[in-house]
């Protein structure tokens, strides 16, 4: 007998995990309405193009559900869901290089081979985990250091889509504020990192000086 939804809304992740090796779908539904938001929020720092970070995040999801089975419970179920988004969104961004270098390349200059293979990271090593379960508490404890206005600001734009002046309209406050707030959101995210010597140094400083832009 399965759970009734307002049931399944009071389990834990790794209960939701057991209803979906039972065979319940809408458990796995609700894990994706849980983790969604997140999980976009981390993508989109890997992935600067909210369409194709949302890509990655459905492949992601697809794939953790195939992979289910191998969950053990050895980290957060986040955590695990976590490295398979992050693996997914390395090889998308592999791709996107091979595919530009390709298109570059002289017409006549036959096919090209850089040398590297599209790797299918599906599986998640303990290394995985590790990496991933301090980058998770990295970004969770960067969010623990905004204010209420910043991590609103931050996750109506980078999660939610919307513009600085929608978010304008929907806190009541002027666009340059609102960008002032995303602004130090990001700034907070990336002082952490840096902290943590969680990325290397150059790519840091790219990501913090990021412009925040004018949609």
């Amino acid at each position: 007998m399965r759970n009734t939804p307002a049931a399944l809304k009071r389990l834990s992740d790794e209960q939701l995990v057991d209803q979906v090796k039972a065979g319940d779908t809408a458990a796995y539904g609700l894990l994706f309405e849980r983790h969604r938001g997140k999980l976009l929020q981390m993508i989109l720092h890997i992935i600067h193009d909210r369409a194709e970070a949302e890509d990655v995040v459905q492949e992601a999801f697809m794939k953790a559900y195939r992979s289910v089975h191998t969950f053990r419970g050895d980290a957060a179920f986040f955590t695990w869901l976590a490295c398979i988004g992050v693996n997914t969104a390395r090889n998308c961004l592999n791709s996107r290089k091979r595919r530009n270098i390709s298109e570059s390349a002289p017409a006549d200059g036959g096919a090209f081979d850089d040398g590297s293979t599209d790797e299918r990271t599906d599986s998640v090593t303990p290394e995985d985990l590790c990496a991933c379960g301090q980058m998770v508490a990295i970004v969770g404890a960067a969010f623990d250091t905004m204010n209420r206005e910043q991590r609103t600001a931050m996750s109506l734009h980078e999660v939610d889509g919307l513009s600085y002046q929608e978010i304008a309209d929907a806190m009541g406050s002027p666009i340059g504020t609102v960008r002032s707030r995303i602004s130090d959101a990001r700034l907070a995210i990336a002082k952490r990192i840096e902290q943590a010597n969680r990325v290397n140094a150059r790519h840091l400083a790219a990501y913090a000086r990021r412009p925040v832009g004018l949609s």
